[in-house]
């Protein structure tokens, strides 16, 4: 790998055909399958499966023990926590092979998944959205929403920087300003 501008651990495997950004890591068991794209300084932790024909944006971190299914996309800086799972399939079967029926799943820029939840395909993550640890997603997140739960419901909002944000809609790290329209919300300073 010395000839690499990224780093793949030597107990991982990049199958041929595959793009690599620039100061990337690919951890210890890691599988990244044919035609998958991984933007640049992205992190795959330990035991990650990563395709085949799965794009990832630049500066992501994907936790160990995560796989990211053909149909899904990963946006600029998504954090995937550990053990949290994309579904491709709504009704699979062990006997019945439904590879014709993956729906797309799409995570928008700076989302944050937590550990051990659960995407199911078919939904789009809002960017800069908050999936709580342990919720089951069954349908679309809003820009900056939290949610949580099974089935996840959201609970309120996060700034940019992933605070939550109380009934002035000012971010308290940043002092960043939002303003909630139609129940949708936007940065607006």
């Amino acid at each position: 790998m010395a000839d690499k501008n990224y780093f793949v651990h030597e107990t991982a495997v990049v199958d041929d055909g595959c793009e690599i950004g620039e100061g990337t890591k690919i951890w210890h068991y890691s599988h990244v399958l044919k035609g998958s794209k991984i933007g640049k300084k992205t992190v795959i932790g330990q035991n990650g499966s990563i395709g085949p024909n799965v794009t990832i944006g630049n500066g992501c971190k994907i936790q160990n023990n995560v796989s990211v299914y053909t149909g899904v996309t990963l946006e600029d800086d998504v954090f995937c926590g550990p053990s949290m799972v994309f579904t491709n399939v709504l009704t699979p079967r062990a006997h019945i092979e439904r590879k014709d029926e993956f729906l797309p799943t799409h995570v928008g820029r700076g989302a944050t998944i937590g550990a051990n939840a659960v995407i199911v395909c078919g939904n789009k993550i809002g960017k800069f959205a908050m999936v709580g640890a342990g919720a089951v997603v069954t349908r679309d997140v809003p820009d900056f929403a939290l949610v949580v739960g099974n089935p996840a419901k959201k609970i309120g909002w996060v700034s940019e920087s992933g605070d939550r944000l109380g009934a002035d809609l000012v971010c308290p790290r940043t002092k960043e300003r939002y303003r909630e329209t139609g129940g949708k919300l936007e940065k607006i300073a």
